[in-house]
């Protein structure tokens, strides 16, 4: 059987967007450091070429034989010893930026180990999940008791994501993951409101824990604050209303680059914002940077193209027969759904930011390869599904 051309069409295709603009909105970060000014572009389609190549590599191989080791062994295992011993590691060898050490420096590459954990991660929830839970109704405790080793592994999850690599975002994406995995795999309606219970409380501790959050928290509400206070009843309003708190530049500035963009943008390479107004716009704020030299028409094709990409995964999880098949494929669409939808409301002032990039579109190759390997692996998967 053969595996989905459209789905490594799509991805490819997208590849090729983030490859482009790569040397477009780059602009900025080369003149600041002195770069050559290919530099991101030669990067990203070196790092492009080779994650196109592994797409297609791994859909040329049997998920029966090659997809439990490779996921489970080699991405949750390899990578969550390695994220364990980071903090231990030298810092010739851990790359901190902006006081977050993700990255393993590598002869002319930093290398982020939790965008392959996270595929690992998905996949041994999957496997276990149909172990574990079978979508036959069971005493309420006893679904506790089953459910408690993963609260278990996922608290540590936390601890190394969240706190020792200050990566909030990647949390807030596994655990929409996980959740979402969870009421896949059949599970009482108690379990859904605890489980939610569980990760308000645990959010909850996570932002009030660090004054950056904190902070960060209070800039997103200080943008929005006189939009929801006109709603409210007036004595509401002044409770919440918050005097000092600094001012979203970054949101202003990334909200002025989408509505400069207009309907048919700037044109590529001729964007304003990118110029030192909107830092890390070739990653963070890649759609803003996109949306400004290509405007709303040209956006709309590319949030067309990824959620045609979407369609296809979960395609690929509703036509497989193997229920771990069946979870893993849903788990990594909902992996690239999440982070989609949570940086572009970040960037448009819905949520607060959280760094998250957007698989294919963003500048790094941590981010590129993990993506494109989980795309790979639902190709393998496409080849048993029925059509």
């Amino acid at each position: 059987m053969k595996s989905d051309k459209f789905l490594f069409f799509i991805a490819s295709f997208l590849i090729a967007v983030g490859i482009i603009f790569s040397l477009s909105l780059g602009v900025f970060s080369v003149l600041l450091y002195d770069y050559d000014n290919t530099h991101f572009f030669i990067r990203q389609l070196s790092i492009g070429i080779i994650s196109i190549f592994l797409m297609w590599t791994l859909s040329k191989l049997n998920p029966e034989k090659i997809l439990t080791f490779v996921c489970i062994y080699i991405f949750f295992l390899a990578m969550f010893c390695l994220m364990l011993a980071m903090p231990f590691m030298p810092s010739s060898l851990v790359r901190e930026v902006n006081g977050a050490a993700r990255w393993i420096k590598l002869p002319g590459f930093s290398f982020a180990p939790v965008e392959l954990f996270k595929i690992g991660f998905i996949y041994f929830l999957a496997w276990s999940f149909t172990r574990k839970i079978d979508g036959v109704k069971k005493p309420f405790l006893k679904e506790i008791g089953i459910l408690f080793p993963y609260v278990v592994v996922f608290g540590i999850v936390i601890l190394i994501i969240g706190s020792i690599q200050n990566d909030f975002g990647q949390v807030v994406v596994l655990a929409s993951v996980l959740f979402a995995m969870i009421v896949l795999a059949g599970v009482s309606r108690k379990i859904i409101g605890l489980i939610l219970s569980f990760f308000a409380l645990a959010g909850f501790l996570l932002i009030t824990s660090s004054q950056h959050r904190i902070s960060r928290i209070h800039s997103w509400w200080s943008g929005i604050q006189d939009v929801v206070i006109s709603f409210l009843p007036s004595e509401m309003g002044n409770k919440l209303y918050i005097d000092d708190a600094q001012t979203p530049y970054q949101i202003s500035h990334s909200l002025n680059a989408i509505n400069n963009g207009g309907f048919f943008g700037e044109g590529i390479g001729l964007g304003t914002f990118k110029l030192g107004f909107l830092s890390e716009v070739h990653t963070d704020f890649v759609l803003a940077g996109i949306s400004e030299e290509v405007g709303f028409f040209g956006i709309l094709i590319i949030v067309i193209l990824f959620y045609a990409l979407l369609l296809r995964i979960f395609q690929t999880a509703s036509n497989t027969s193997n229920q771990v098949y069946y979870l893993f494929s849903s788990g990594i669409g909902f992996m690239f759904l999440f982070s989609f939808m949570i940086n572009s409301y970040g960037i448009t002032s819905i949520t607060p930011v959280k760094g998250i990039a957007v698989p294919f579109l963003s500048y790094g190759g941590s981010q590129l390869l993990g993506s494109s390997v989980a795309i790979g692996c639902i190709l393998m998967i496409s080849k048993r599904s029925k059509n």
